[in-house]
């Protein structure tokens, strides 16, 4: 039976169909996973305004607008997107120097920037990102995480310190008792109720800000539309695009080996822009992927589905409106044993194993360390990335420029010698092949056999060129042989063309 024959009955049974729709223990996952989400994001948001230097309702309706969008444009399902630490920081002198329209006309154009870059393909760079880098990453990511938890124990009354062991203990035991109800709501739960019975004096959400007692509104941003604003805005707007785009992606791919699915790095670089458009034109300061709440929902909660994350969403306005009172007395403690745990559950512990680290390359260890040491001193996981991949892809150049070799074999008459040469010519191995050749001493007709080679670029050719014309000073003839299709054809377009001495 063709598709377009299927009764209406049958095609919501089929794969279209949402996997809550059919089964109540998914639902009540993906519910309780938002909620718990929610209660995370409202400090994580506020604190992000700070840094911003901006109202704490506009971090909130930030993380309201990107969860709800990207939940329905998105490409990875059941990863949290919202206000994040690194957008607040590259707008936040925007906003210093320029004023709060500067930020959100900055926040559109961003969006535009990345669904440019969505369409022209930027997350394919993503498969340039070695394993290492992926592994330091997520270990720099936990050790953010848990760094951003010290403030929150420091310089504080010290019923903190109980209550942040009670919500580890009550997150290590309950899950044991029934996985039911998410143990990070639980904690949250019980340990709201034991301070506000028992009149705790510990710092709660209440404290970090005021939350908003009304849905945000759509306009447009208050700047004057003219050229020298769009000059102002547009390189925070791409820096913003790119570090949003870089920490997306990145969630996304390690959210993909998690679920052990894939997912539409494309579409989830358009979502990006289209989700930062509607929160710019909402008064919202942006956003991005959110790690440490994408790990709660996807590792600690168990959640799979879009429907978490326009929960997320919802539930945080709702939260921040309906229940602000209630919101406001939860104690930090709670949420940062939440956060502990989740840093906890994120760092890669078998990667520092000694079993591991003593098999592993050390090249690939200097890369994990190098990323982890960017990441953790600029509290940049865009730039940890990028460093770490270039300092990857520099030690795979060395290690490949060693593999090509050079060995001569003279004809019994001696009137001619043959160089076989082996191995990935490129700018890092060619440079080397110049001095391979005993240009005074060889007789006057030289092979030079490339049967069990490949040239890679224009260095090579160069430097194939150089050979030539050093035997040819000497009066001595040149031949190159074996060369494969795409080396023939890259030799013979670049051949004499590189000198500009012809």
């Amino acid at each position: 039976m063709s598709s377009s024959a299927l009764s209406p009955a049958a095609w919501l049974r089929g794969s279209r169909r949402p996997s809550w729709l059919s089964d109540p223990k998914v639902l009540r996952t993906e519910v309780l996973g938002g909620l718990v989400v929610a209660l995370a994001l409202i400090p994580e948001a506020i604190s992000f305004s700070i840094i911003a230097g901006v109202d704490p309702a506009v971090g909130l309706f930030a993380s309201f607008t990107m969860a709800v969008t990207i939940a329905l444009v998105g490409g990875r399902p059941a990863m949290i997107s919202a206000a994040t630490g690194a957008v607040a920081l590259v707008i936040a002198p925007l906003n210093r120097e320029h004023g709060f329209g500067y930020l959100v006309a900055a926040v559109v154009l961003a969006g535009v920037f990345q669904i440019v870059l969505g369409a022209l393909g930027v997350a394919k760079l993503m498969r340039f990102v070695p394993r290492s880098v992926m592994v330091g990453f997520v270990n720099a990511l936990a050790i953010l995480i848990f760094m951003a938890q010290v403030p929150e124990l420091t310089d504080v009354p010290w019923a903190v310190y109980p209550l942040l062991a009670a919500g580890l203990a009550l997150m290590v035991f309950f899950p044991r008792i029934t996985t039911v109800v998410p143990a990070p709501l639980v904690s949250i739960v019980v340990l709201t109720v034991v301070t506000v019975a028992a009149g705790i004096a510990v710092p709660t959400v209440g404290d970090k800000g005021a939350l908003p007692s009304s849905l945000p509104v759509p306009g447009l941003p208050d700047v004057p539309f003219t050229w020298d604003t769009l000059t102002t805005v547009a390189p925070y707007a791409l820096a913003m695009a790119l570090v949003g785009l870089m920490e997306s992606l990145m969630t996304a791919k390690l959210v993909d080996d998690i679920t052990d699915t894939r997912s539409s790095k494309t579409r989830e670089s358009v979502g990006q822009g289209v989700a930062n458009i509607i929160t710019g034109f909402f008064g919202g300061m942006g956003g991005c992927a959110m790690i440490g709440q994408t790990m709660i929902n996807v590792r600690v909660s168990g959640a799979r589905t879009r429907l978490s994350t326009f929960l997320a969403g919802a539930f945080l306005m709702v939260l921040c409106i309906a229940f602000g009172p209630v919101v406001s007395d939860i104690p930090m403690a709670a949420l940062v044993a939440v956060m502990v745990m989740v840093s906890v559950a994120t760092f890669d512990w078998h990667s520092i194993a000694p079993k591991t680290l003593k098999r592993m390359p050390a090249g690939e260890i200097t890369v994990m360390v190098v990323t982890v040491v960017c990441v953790v001193a600029t509290h940049n996981l865009a730039i940890g990335v990028v460093v770490g991949s270039l300092t990857a892809m520099v030690i795979f150049a060395k290690r490949v420029a060693h593999l090509a070799e050079v060995t001569a074999v003279t004809d019994p008459d001696g009137g001619t010698v043959v160089y076989r040469v082996t191995g990935e010519l490129f700018f890092a191995s060619s440079n080397d092949l110049v001095g391979r050749f005993d240009y005074a001493g060889d007789p006057d007709k030289v092979v030079v056999d490339l049967s069990a080679a490949h040239i890679w670029d224009a260095s090579s050719v160069a430097a194939l060129d150089a050979v030539e014309t050093k035997y040819a000073q000497r009066g001595k003839s040149v031949e190159i042989v074996g060369l494969n299709e795409p080396s023939a054809r890259m030799h013979d377009t670049l051949s004499g063309e590189l000198t500009g001495s012809h």
